[in-house]
């Protein structure tokens, strides 16, 4: 059963984690995984750091938290990250066996947990995650829009 003041407290992490991607100038995600309590993977969006289309926060959090416990499988752990999955992160998701994802707000024109598709629950899939949406949400959406605000202003600015 989904606790709500655990979900916001590690919400909050993954909020944390967002605000270095937008120091870095990359979009602000952020993503922790939780394993028996403890925070086992922690990232950011990299993808202008790195000049790499992969190095989302989920993706960078899961190869982190496969670390930790010394294999792909990641029976047992919770995903928290700001905004809901791509289809990409979505499907690794699924390949790691994570049990849970807890998102922030939701991704209408990309999101594959419920909005665009709904990867992590699809039946026809080997493996399904239990999905909780909207913790934090306001917050999340906030610090996006917050970013591509600036960002707008900075491109009227610098034409």
């Amino acid at each position: 059963m989904p606790n709500t003041k655990e979900d916001q407290r590690y919400m909050r992490a993954a909020i944390g984690a967002a605000k270095i991607a937008e120091d870095n100038g990359d979009i602000p995600i952020g993503a922790v995984i939780v394993y028996k309590g403890q925070i086992i993977g922690k990232a950011y969006n990299q993808r202008e750091q790195l000049a790499d289309p992969t190095a989302h926060a989920e993706i960078i959090a899961l190869t982190q938290a496969a670390a930790f416990v010394q294999s792909w499988r990641l029976n047992g752990c919770t995903m928290y990250v700001t905004l809901e999955p791509c289809p990409m992160c979505a499907g690794a998701l699924v390949l790691s066996r994570m049990d849970r994802l807890v998102y922030g707000c939701s991704d209408p024109k990309s999101g594959a947990c419920g909005s665009l598709y709904n990867i992590v629950q699809d039946k026809r899939l080997n493996h399904r995650l239990e999905v909780t949406s909207g913790i934090l949400a306001e917050d999340c959406r906030q610090q996006l829009q917050n970013f591509f605000e600036q960002r707008r202003k900075k491109l009227t600015i610098d034409n």
